[in-house]
């Protein structure tokens, strides 16, 4: 009998279509990562906690991907005021993500957070953001590449280039899973950590001290996030499809072991 395919499920954002219909979307290419570089059957959910059951949700899955997307975590979530640059928000999402993320880690779910994702775990177990990284005294501007106009960039290649170094902890998860101290990734974010959480572990810094990825100290599963867009190209990117390897093992593992 063949064996069956793992399921990772993706959590899915708020869209407003047209300006009036509620949408929830999740970028193809966090789809097609987990597809063809994790080797899993991706299953977008609702992040929404009204129509999201996290415990039925968790019997169908087997692991979760926790996306980027363009809305912020909302500054209440870790005990700071609304201000205009954190804007937009989707408090829905925060709801469920939050929940989520220590629900997966108690139960040794397989958890990988992308950018939003990635914060969202710092957020689930106490730790602060800050809306504009790049305000903070020495960081670079980590958002995605502009036109003099203030359009995004129209060439993918540039606003998913390789930006900046990430130097990784000597012996740490991240080092051994990709065998070296130093990477470069994409970089499209404005808000990041700036308080780590109690059971976050910094695992990699950028060169302006950003943080870029972690893990939850004694997670009894795989429980590691990044900052960077890891679902940009893991064909061509080494570092990125590494990670997604990693993880569908990881949700292979936890499927064969239900």
């Amino acid at each position: 009998m063949a064996a069956k395919t793992p399921v990772v499920g993706v959590i899915g954002s708020a869209h407003l279509v047209e300006g009036k219909f509620t949408a929830q979307r999740v970028g193809e290419r966090n789809l097609r990562a987990v597809a063809e570089a994790a080797g899993a059957l991706p299953l977008m959910f609702a992040g929404t906690p009204e129509i999201t059951d996290i415990g039925a949700l968790l019997e169908v899955v087997d692991g979760i991907l926790l996306t980027g997307a363009r809305a912020n975590v909302h500054p209440s979530r870790f005990g700071h005021g609304e201000h205009p640059s954190s804007e937009p928000y989707d408090e829905a999402r925060d709801a469920l993500a939050l929940t989520l993320v220590e629900t997966c880690v108690a139960r040794g779910v397989p958890l990988f957070g992308i950018c939003r994702g990635f914060q969202e775990m710092n957020v689930a177990f106490g730790g602060s953001l800050h809306p504009e990284i790049r305000e903070l005294p020495g960081r670079l501007n980590h958002r995605a590449p502009r036109l003099p106009n203030g359009e995004f960039h129209p060439d993918l290649e540039v606003i998913f280039a390789e930006r900046h170094e990430v130097r990784l902890t000597p012996g740490g998860v991240f080092a051994k899973l990709l065998g070296t101290e130093c990477i470069r990734v994409n970089s499209l974010h404005g808000q990041g950590i700036l308080e780590p959480a109690k059971r976050i572990v910094v695992e990699g810094v950028a060169e302006d001290g950003t943080i870029e990825a972690i893990r939850i100290a004694d997670a009894p599963g795989f429980a590691l996030g990044v900052q960077w867009h890891a679902e940009y190209e893991p064909q061509r990117s080494a570092v990125n499809r590494t990670l997604f390897e990693a993880f569908g093992a990881a949700v292979t593992k936890y499927q064969q072991a239900r």
